[in-house]
């Protein structure tokens, strides 16, 4: 299972059910996915498809998007 935790720029963020218990999002488009550490920092962790500037423009959105990622997954595996 996949919740979706929002959409935006074409992109969707969303995290995978247990797949482990530090705090990631995956993104995906029809260009590509990739999946980004928030803890300790954001950070890529890896990548398909996606330009530089594409993973630059993510991991933009990802920060500004921060707290509601951790809200989400906090409240999706009531951590």
């Amino acid at each position: 299972m996949s919740p979706t935790i929002f959409r935006y720029r074409g992109y969707q963020f969303s995290f995978f059910s247990r797949e482990e218990d530090r705090i990631h999002v995956h993104v995906y488009s029809a260009e590509g996915e990739a999946k980004f550490w928030l803890e300790p920092v954001i950070s890529l962790a890896n990548y398909y498809g996606f330009s530089t500037k594409q993973l630059n423009e993510i991991q933009e959105i990802v920060k500004e998007h921060k707290d509601e990622i951790e809200k989400s997954w906090k409240k999706y595996f009531k951590s």
